[in-house]
């Protein structure tokens, strides 16, 4: 451990607060005093008011489906990663990482180029009646691409550390791919697989540049949360907007506290 001096920790220690206080603490608690600056009615209604529900419900939608599928994919991905080696794995392992440093705007403009109506895609999905832009695959598709690493990129540094000794002793006892990844693999990961699909979920219902682009803002059709705190905003409507946005905020709490519960349990 560095030793410094008491003057210096209470410095840093200052500094921190006041940056975790001018740019966490006050933003958030301005968010739930806007929210309730107009009466606890006017939040519920705010809230509760179709249009808030339909982009609440799509939120919601689209994290179910999403964070299943990614899921699936981190863990195939770490388990190809970690236990074989193949030409290639750096290559796999840099694709998984592209999301990190592409912009959401710029992925969303990709996916009308492919999907849109005059898209790569466009003129043969027409033909079969199949909608991507402006409708839930599209956001879907969107939300995916920008959350693809989390869950992956939990478990591969997770699994490398391991090893593969624990696998390879229930394969030489007789157990076969199936039963040794249920009850070999799997509790070793598991906390690391919850903690992944905590942040992905997390990112999932916060997205709001690839989904803007994709997802046409249609209200009470194609509006998520984030989208409809934008369109609130925009139309003055301010208490509404941060009701809204303080139910997000309630979302990331908990996701928050349930991270902690996560690595108290088991350190990440």
């Amino acid at each position: 451990m560095i030793s410094t001096n008491k003057g210096q920790k209470k410095v840093l220690i200052g500094i921190s607060f006041l940056f975790l206080t001018l740019f966490l603490f006050l933003p958030l608690l301005l968010i739930f005093i806007g929210a309730f600056s107009q009466g606890f009615e006017v939040f519920w209604h705010a809230i509760t008011e179709p249009m808030a529900r339909h982009a609440i419900m799509l939120t919601l939608m689209v994290v179910v489906i999403t964070v299943p599928l990614h899921a699936l994919f981190g863990l195939a991905a770490a388990w190809s990663l970690t236990k074989f080696r193949f030409r290639g794995r750096q290559f796999m392992i840099t694709l998984i990482e592209i999301p990190f440093s592409i912009s959401p705007v710029i992925a969303g403009l990709v996916f009308i180029i492919l999907y849109g109506v005059h898209g790569f895609f466009g003129e043969w999905l027409q033909a079969n009646n199949m909608q991507i832009i402006f409708a839930l695959p599209g956001i879907v598709l969107a939300t995916m691409f920008v959350t693809l690493p989390f869950i992956a990129r939990e478990l591969i540094p997770l699994m490398e550390a391991q090893g593969s000794e624990a696998e390879e002793a229930s394969l030489t006892l007789g157990a076969g791919g199936g039963r040794t990844f249920l009850y070999v693999t799997l509790p070793a990961i598991k906390w690391g697989l919850l903690y992944g699909v905590i942040l992905c979920s997390a990112r999932a219902i916060g997205e709001f540049g690839a989904v803007s682009v994709v997802s046409g803002r249609i209200r009470g059709a194609t509006n998520t949360m984030p989208l409809h705190v934008e369109i609130l905003y925009n139309e003055y409507q301010f208490a509404a907007a941060f009701a809204v946005a303080s139910l997000m905020s309630i979302f990331a709490i908990v996701t928050i506290i349930v991270k902690q519960f996560v690595e108290r349990k088991h350190p990440i």
